[in-house]
């Protein structure tokens, strides 16, 4: 419960005369509740100020209660938690937006259940409509994969084209191959795979990675006013969940939409917004033009996929997955290439960041950015591996050696762990999403989510990186328990660390005189909890630049 109040009385001249930074009244104190700083050497505090948009004071109750005017907003907060706010390192932040008014198969645990889904949602929508989204799972059903024939009959007016949850495998139904043009003799673009029926020879319905571009080239791109209202679905959504700043994958057409988003005020939320690497050079035109952007929404990222990823069997690994024997995985983008344009935009003062989730993935990778080091010549580059989810015993080292930021989603580890195993062997699951080892070594975590491949909600991350428990119920003791990080470690992942991810570090990502106020309230004091109990903890409060963004329903009651 939240009281909000004003007390009567003046600050003496004498203490306004000796504050700092900031002198005079606070306009905003949060009070009441435990407050984690996110500062190594004084972790711990009692209150919060806030005054112009940036912390004033955190410290003792009695430090910031010599800051309260007549005109201080105070929040009373009975209990709880008060932290820097969450940031994301890495979102599908748009797509999220439309994904909420999409059709939902996350959770769908049989092929009955899955076409159903589809037919019932077609049923809401215009004929012609294209569905997309879904975020389909085939392993919580055995791991067949879905064929077109299972939506056929549902959906025979409406194209359709259902991602799987981690966006390396999409199926398409026939109505969308017709309407794409593609058959069994469309010639398959490079670091992509078309399913086919061996009984026909035409698509069976799943494309993998850059054979998705086959049937989604075809889908009408969105409107400004579809782009404008998935976005602004998706920052309530996020701040609902506490998350002030996330780092968006994207399009050159989601940062025009951030920057209409910027223009009028609507962007309650700051955001570094990435481009594709294949564009590096217009990037770097653009940044010439027109600089770098602000605090709140900034750009200067390029965006590169080496491989896909484990549950597509797409990932890049040494050795051929254990059930599949006939692959070891896939190139997204051929090496040279994507080489060339990485040391390239290096040396334009671009920041890299790219994704990499096999174990021969991450270390050509590592090369890359040394490579790329060694071209250009020393610089506060901060290069950024997504996911480095599997990682050989040489690379453990390599990060902190190289400066090279390991971005990487806890959720992940306790969907996979499901599985995992049965892909790639018992040996290799050893250094899957290596959190505690990474951080022995040296290297700075960015923890994210990579929404929609997995929830926006920082709770559930930060409970997968403590316990690695698996969904299933089959790791109560945490899958790969040697991985496991403490509290403050985690929540620094998705503090601190992602704010240096995104060169913030100096403005945000703890609580700090002189930083913004982008804070989180939470219903509860993580430190006094079982980590099995953090998911059901409410979010009370989000607050960005010192404004309050999002109060939970009845929470002022």
């Amino acid at each position: 419960m939240l009281t909000f109040g004003r007390v009567p009385f003046l600050l003496p001249l004498a203490l306004l005369a000796c504050a700092s930074p900031s002198a005079g009244p606070a306009d905003l104190v949060l009070q009441g509740a435990a407050v984690w700083t996110g500062v190594p050497a004084a972790p711990l505090a009692e209150a919060v100020a806030v005054k112009g948009g940036r912390i004033q004071v955190v410290g003792t109750a009695a430090d910031v209660r010599a800051f309260i005017g007549p005109e201080t907003d105070i929040v009373e907060l009975a209990g709880g938690m008060v932290l820097p706010g969450f940031i994301d390192s890495h979102t599908h932040f748009i797509p999220g937006g439309f994904q909420l008014s999409s059709v939902d198969l996350r959770n769908a645990a049989t092929p009955d259940d899955f076409a159903r889904r589809i037919g019932e949602f077609a049923e809401t929508v215009p004929p012609g409509t294209w569905i997309t989204g879904g975020d389909w799972d085939h392993e919580m059903w055995g791991g067949e994969l879905p064929r077109k024939e299972w939506i056929d009959e549902l959906t025979h007016e409406h194209p359709v084209l259902v991602s799987r949850l981690d966006g390396h495998m999409a199926l398409a139904n026939s109505l969308a191959f017709e309407l794409a043009g593609v058959t069994g003799e469309t010639k398959v673009p490079f670091g992509g795979e078309m399913v086919l029926d061996v009984a026909t020879g035409m698509p069976a319905g799943v494309l993998k990675d850059e054979a998705m571009t086959l049937v989604s080239r075809a889908i009408p791109e969105y409107t400004e006013d579809e782009l404008d209202r998935a976005l602004d679905a998706a920052i309530a959504h996020a701040l609902s969940l506490g998350v002030t700043q996330t780092h968006h994958m994207g399009t050159w057409a989601d940062l025009e939409t951030f920057r209409r988003a910027r223009n009028d005020g609507r962007l309650k939320m700051r955001v570094y917004s990435v481009v594709p690497i294949s564009t590096w050079q217009r990037l770097r035109d653009f940044v010439a033009e027109n600089g770098r952007g602000d605090d709140r929404l900034w750009w200067g990222g390029l965006k590169g996929f080496v491989d896909g990823s484990l549950g597509s069997t797409t990932a890049w690994f040494y050795d051929p997955y254990a059930d599949d024997p006939s692959t070891s995985g896939l190139l997204l983008t051929d090496t040279a290439s994507l080489r060339q344009m990485a040391i390239a935009g290096d040396g334009a003062g671009l920041q890299l960041i790219i994704h990499a989730i096999g174990d021969q993935a991450n270390d050509w990778l590592l090369d890359v950015f040394e490579a790329a080091g060694d071209a250009n010549g020393p610089r506060d580059r901060r290069a950024r591996i997504e996911h480095a989810q599997h990682l050989s015993g040489d690379a453990m080292g390599r990060f902190e050696a190289l400066g090279v930021i390991p971005a990487m989603q806890p959720y992940h580890a306790i969907d996979d762990g499901r599985w995992a195993e049965k892909r790639i062997g018992p040996e290799r699951i050893k250094t899957t999403y290596a959190f505690r080892s990474l951080l022995d070594a040296g290297a700075t975590l960015a923890f994210g989510s990579d929404w929609t491949v997995a929830p926006l909600d920082v709770r559930l991350g930060i409970y997968a990186a403590l316990t690695r428990r698996t969904f299933d119920g089959a790791n109560p003791g945490g899958w790969v328990p040697a991985e496991k990080i403490g509290l403050d470690e985690a929540l620094t992942g998705y503090t601190l660390g992602s704010a240096r991810a995104g060169f913030m570090e100096e403005k945000v990502g703890s609580l700090e005189v002189g930083k913004y106020a982008d804070l989180v309230v939470l219903s509860e004091n993580l430190f006094d909890l079982d980590p099995v109990e953090i998911p059901d903890v409410d979010v009370e409060m989000t607050i960005v630049e010192g404004e309050i963004v999002f109060l939970r329903e009845g929470s002022d009651d």
